[in-house]
């Protein structure tokens, strides 16, 4: 895992500073009340930009504070004054200037990938990045105190089961082949103006018993089900993309703006199906869409993405029985470009398979994010990243050859990616045998740039689809 060199204080974190403090020195009772968070955030975030620069979480707290900042000046107006409220949002924004240029100055020199842009676009592209990860940071369920302890003592019991049972040394032993589901119920839905059949049938997982936490996973109720958006054309024969969204999605007013019926089902005229990942949408069990898939028990992440990679070949099961010869690409964005990739290995028969903005392994980007006390506790116990990273071998698109041509296959990723840092998707790209499509963008951003375009048209004519170009 590549990390940025030590950097001195940077001057930019006086931006924020005096953010804060033009916050917090108002003296209406009113005022103080809209100040107090993004106040508070902007003077400890470039204070500690400052004294202890290079901490991932401060500029998190700076650019999450600049959000704030702007839309609680709003209410700002009307405690004093919609002049000292105008100049509240204008700090606000400087300082969240100020987080995406500290955030691209973290971002480590890799072999092959082109240095982000040092632009105002670029750094209001990284802040984003920055101010989502913040809010994900804010709602996660970080593990601490006893919980800690249990996942350290559950390693060991992890790490002897995946070389007792064979899994370690073969992958598919944990990946079995899923049946056609038979319990398949078909409904109308809608959203955005857009029709659509609601796809749903038991999941039929079951978490394999010989690995810590099979027991508790069993009792996601709602997680049994699967769920998927289905648009399908009247003209047969035409090919099917199969579309995974990214975390905490799962939610047809968000995954219809992430894969646009628009383009795809009407103007491609394409059959297009949005599968539910676990635990996130209708199979949510937590109060947010994803809760604990990223930020339960760590080790959980065994059984989270074997059953994804169950349910996304069951998915496509149910696919060929509509159409038995059915030309079936995949498509998938942040988490769910994991998912995607993790599909190449195991699926056969796929005509392409395209990974965008992808995670490659959770191990390091799951650290990267944890609290400094957290890491030390772990290292103490001998629980490190790189024993994390062994663990999850099992499910990592690292770990087994794609089944399909290099030609079938396409990455794209954003120089400027604060979520996904830029050696993920190089590490996928040197696995598969395949260059990263690169644009000088970010994670939240990649929407509109032409190397995503162009890598999934690319995608498209390799496998023989008929498309309209000009769409």
């Amino acid at each position: 895992m590549l990390t940025a060199k030590p950097t001195r204080p940077d001057p930019w974190a006086l931006i924020p500073i005096a953010a804060g403090l033009f916050w917090l020195t108002g003296s209406s009772a009113h005022w103080l009340l809209c100040a107090l968070i993004p106040g508070i955030l902007l003077l400890s975030g470039g204070t500690s930009q400052i004294l202890w620069p290079g901490e991932t979480r401060i500029v998190q707290a700076i650019a999450g504070g600049s959000v704030l900042g702007v839309v609680l000046a709003i209410p700002a107006a009307f405690a004093s004054g919609i002049g000292s409220a105008l100049l509240a949002a204008l700090w606000s924004a400087l300082s969240f200037v100020a987080a995406g240029r500290i955030s691209l100055s973290k971002i480590p020199s890799i072999p092959g990938v082109p240095a982000p842009e040092h632009s105002l676009p670029m750094y209001v592209k990284a802040a984003l990045d920055e101010a989502l990860l913040s809010y994900f940071i804010l709602i996660s369920n970080i593990p601490n105190g006893d919980e800690a302890e249990a996942i350290c003592d559950a390693a060991c019991e992890v790490e002897a089961a995946l070389a007792s049972t064979g899994v370690r040394a073969d992958p598919l032993l944990l990946h079995r082949v899923p049946p056609v589901p038979e319990d398949v119920v078909l409904t109308p839905g809608r959203a955005l103006g857009h029709t659509f059949e609601w796809l749903s049938y038991s999941s039929g997982f079951v978490a394999d018993t010989r690995l810590h936490g099979a027991a508790d996973w069993e009792l996601a109720r709602a997680n049994r089900q699967c769920h998927a958006l289905v648009f399908r054309q009247k003209e047969e024969s035409r090919p099917w993309l199969l579309c995974i969204h990214g975390f905490r999605m799962g939610i047809p007013a968000l995954d219809l703006q992430l894969f646009p019926p628009g383009w795809l089902h009407q103007r491609l005229r394409l059959n297009v199906v949005m599968p539910h990942l676990p635990l996130h949408g209708r199979r949510r069990i937590g109060r947010f869409s994803g809760d604990r898939y990223l930020d339960g028990n760590i080790l959980y992440l065994l059984h989270t993405q074997s059953q994804a990679l169950w349910d996304l070949r069951r998915t496509i099961a149910w696919i060929r029985t509509q159409d038995p010869g059915a030309r079936i690409g995949v498509l998938g964005f942040s988490l769910g470009g994991y998912n995607a990739a993790l599909l190449a290995c195991y699926e056969a028969g796929l005509d392409f398979v395209v990974a965008g903005i992808p995670l490659s392994d959770f191990a390091p980007a799951l650290w990267r994010h944890l609290p400094q006390p957290v890491k030390e506790y772990f290292h103490s116990r001998g629980f490190d990243v790189v024993a994390f990273e062994r663990m999850l071998e099992p499910v990592s698109p690292l770990s087994r050859p794609p089944l399909l041509d290099r030609t079938r296959l396409g990455i794209f990723a954003g120089a400027g990616d604060r979520i996904v840092e830029p050696e993920l998707p190089q590490r996928l790209g040197a696995h598969w045998g395949v260059p990263v499509d690169w644009y000088q963008g970010a994670h939240l951003t990649f929407r509109g740039e032409d190397a995503v375009r162009r890598t999934i048209d690319t995608a498209m004519l390799r496998a023989g689809w008929k498309v309209d170009r000009s769409a």
